[in-house]
């Protein structure tokens, strides 16, 4: 069976740059749609921490997140093939998953005690994909450092409105 890979100079394109783009907005737009149905409802209603911030502060930051998120794991792509690429891009995917999942479960079920247990994943996922990407490529580990202390005050966040409702 003939082995398909791409060539290295499609790795480093465009084209990955897009799919890498892809991922994540699939992502935020996903999430979003979970997050709007409920967030000048429930979550409007819900006892929140003096630290929670506005709700307007939530868009950029996360816009900020997901393209660092998009450019560090496109540098793992185009990366040479180690045997540590591929399991960094599996923890990367994972985390992914596990982000949707939290606001499906935070916004959409309406269960902070839930999306507490998910962001706790959540949490160790971005943290050991920064770690595996940080060995590959260090600019790429480090843009994963920003995501990794706003999932850490995001579950803070989430524990609070958890205890206060």
């Amino acid at each position: 069976m003939a082995h398909l890979s791409m060539a290295r100079g499609e790795r480093n394109g465009p084209l990955a740059a897009l799919i890498s783009i892809a991922a994540v907005a699939a992502v935020g737009v996903i999430g979003g749609l979970a997050t709007a149905s409920s967030v000048t409802t429930w979550y409007a209603g819900l006892n929140k921490p003096a630290f929670n911030p506005p709700n307007a502060v939530f868009g950029p930051v996360w816009t900020t997140l997901y393209l660092l998120m998009a450019l560090a794991a496109w540098r793992i792509w185009r990366a040479a093939r180690t045997s540590e690429r591929r399991p960094a891009l599996i923890l990367y995917a994972v985390q992914l998953v596990l982000n949707l999942t939290w606001s499906l479960i935070f916004f959409g079920l309406r269960q902070p005690a839930l999306a507490l247990a998910d962001i706790g994943l959540l949490l160790g996922a971005v943290v050991a994909t920064a770690i595996a990407f940080w060995r590959i490529d260090r600019p790429a580990g480090l843009m994963m450092l920003p995501y990794a202390g706003w999932a850490a005050f995001a579950a803070l966040l989430n524990f609070e409105i958890w205890r206060l409702n």
